[in-house]
């Protein structure tokens, strides 16, 4: 079924907003939402900026390193190859974990084969097929003005053919007629699920408010320094006549008050100096519950603990961001196939099946890269293993529990 290109524009100018937020977070580009009304008016121009929220992104993004499809019987890695496959696959996979889902895009050169494009999710949309995990149709906005706001190159994908439109208007000239029987759009869907079957974003609500509460504290920190560098003093007793300048006084190592006329002279004191303690608690706390959030670690964050001394213990500090990254693995890995299977029909001008992919599986390097101990501990359990059941494991087990190639290959 078919909801035409009225409702998937409607569908993304509705998304966008959400995913141009999380962009935000990203970035560090987010304002501040103040709460209290006593912070003097003087700070409401300072302006913060916190990269937890990115932290959390790129330390799942940077351990999902696609490595190649084994059974490659339709030559998907030499089109990805020929596609920029490093930049190309990192970009589809940073864009995934930040707006839930990306997509890539296949057209075709002047010769006839193949390209492939990364569109992020505020500038796509379709409608998903929920076995294939394809796009029955698709839109997206390829060129946007200098603003970023008015699409001026816009695209339709369906099923046997791609429309093209320029500032609104379908261009004949563009349309390109193929032999893929779905839409030209591959999603990359990070953590789908059957209610929401284009993902979760890593930046969770979660980590947003925690976000917010940490910049807050970060103002309040900045107005309470100013307090804490210049304790307030106090003077009783001064006489009326007596000239007194509260600036030079703050700023002043020493004050010269004389005695009044009766002999008498003031009582000078200082009120008990501002801790800053308080605030670094309190920035540990929300550091802690972003951590158990993100699966991260204090330490990731800027908190500095006992150090880990090894591979194993890394990587124990870091299970839930194991399971994390090889859960992204296997919903990531779909549509980098199925992405390969729409460039397979256009590079051969022909119909496959999807189902004849089905021995093509996506392999990817350790989420974790072994250091030389974990590497001869390795190697002891696969020569332990393989005097048990000779040849059981290979060179391409070897490259996926290591991320070592053989020279003899």
């Amino acid at each position: 079924m078919e909801y035409g290109l009225p409702y998937l524009k409607k569908k993304l100018n509705a998304k966008r907003l959400r995913v141009l937020t999380r962009y935000a977070y990203y970035d560090m580009k987010v304002s501040v939402s103040e709460l209290s009304s006593i912070l003097p008016k003087e700070f409401g121009w300072l302006a913060y900026s916190l990269g937890w929220c990115a932290k959390a992104v790129d330390s799942v993004a940077d351990r999902i390193v696609f490595d190649k499809f084994s059974n490659d019987d339709f030559g998907l890695n030499e089109i990805y190859k020929l596609n920029n496959s490093d930049v190309l696959l990192d970009d589809s996979v940073l864009s995934a974990l930040i707006s839930s889902c990306s997509f890539i895009y296949i057209g075709q050169d002047d010769t006839g084969y193949p390209t492939m494009q990364v569109i992020d999710g505020s500038n796509a949309t379709g409608t998903i097929d929920p076995v294939t995990k394809m796009l029955t149709e698709g839109y997206a906005v390829l060129e946007r003005d200098e603003y970023s706001r008015s699409p001026i190159l816009e695209a339709y994908f369906r099923p046997y053919q791609t429309d093209y439109y320029v500032n609104g208007r379908l261009d004949e000239s563009l349309t390109f007629v193929h032999k893929a029987p779905y839409a030209l759009l591959a999603p990359v869907i990070n953590r789908p699920d059957a209610k929401r079957p284009f993902g979760h974003s890593r930046i969770s609500r979660t980590c947003m408010h925690i976000t917010q509460a940490v910049l807050r504290t970060f103002r309040r920190m900045d107005v309470s320094a100013e307090f804490y560098s210049f304790p307030q003093k106090y003077i009783l007793g001064l006489s009326d006549d007596a000239e007194f300048n509260n600036r030079a006084a703050t700023m002043s190592s020493f004050l010269n008050i004389g005695k009044d006329e009766e002999g008498e002279k003031p009582t000078v004191g200082q009120f008990q100096q501002q801790s800053m303690a308080p605030y670094a608690e309190q920035l540990k706390a929300y550091a802690s519950v972003f951590a158990g959030e993100t699966g991260l670690t204090l330490d990731d964050l800027g908190f500095t603990t006992d150090n880990p001394a090894s591979y194993d213990a890394i990587r124990a500090s870091h299970e839930s961001l194991r399971l994390t990254s090889r859960k992204a693995q296997r919903t990531i890995g779909v549509g980098y196939l199925n992405a390969g299977y729409l460039a397979a029909c256009i590079r051969d001008n022909f119909e496959y099946e999807r189902r004849a992919f089905a021995n093509t599986v996506p392999e990817w390097l350790p989420i974790f890269e072994p250091d030389a101990a974990a590497l001869g501990a390795a190697g002891d359990a696969i020569l332990k293993i393989n005097q048990a059941v000779p040849d059981f494991i290979g060179n391409g087990n070897i490259r996926r529990l290591t991320g070592l190639e053989s020279d003899n290959e």
